[in-house]
């Protein structure tokens, strides 16, 4: 099962507040461990919001909001892609984690689906297409 973990911004991430040699030395380590033991798939930090933007759509209509977005609690300051057996494995490298932030931190974890969860609604072109443009992307790595 892939799964993909959110580390939850904080007011210090999204003030740009980067981390200490200490603080990448372990979150270092830690990732090392998840690659060594086959979980890891990718995981990189996010720069705050105020460097992002957001596509909202509303019918055939889009507009575009530029950060910086108010919500903290919201926003995800970073990301893994795991592959774990269960949910419960995904909780247990969780629990693991230093703390992303130092401070009042969150991990969030979800399930990605997979083609089968959506049923019949996968006709095989759509399958084909998938399996096509998972190859290409590998391709290019």
């Amino acid at each position: 099962m892939k799964f993909i973990v959110f580390v939850k911004a904080s007011a210090e991430t999204e003030a740009g507040v980067m981390p200490t040699e200490a603080e990448l030395t372990e979150m270092g380590n830690y990732n090392e461990q998840l690659v060594k033991a086959g979980v890891m798939r990718a995981g990189e930090g996010l720069h705050p919001s105020s460097k992002g933007a957001r596509v909202m759509f509303s019918g055939k209509n889009r507009t575009v909001v530029d950060g910086p977005f108010a919500e903290t609690k919201e926003l995800v300051a970073g990301f893994w892609i795991w592959e774990c057996n269960s949910l419960q494995e995904a909780i247990e490298w969780a629990q693991k984690c230093p703390n992303p932030t130092g401070h009042e931190s969150q991990l969030e974890i979800r399930q990605v689906f997979t083609l089968e969860d959506f049923g019949n609604a996968v006709t095989p072109e759509l399958r084909a297409q998938e399996e096509r443009l998972t190859a290409e992307i590998a391709g290019k790595k």
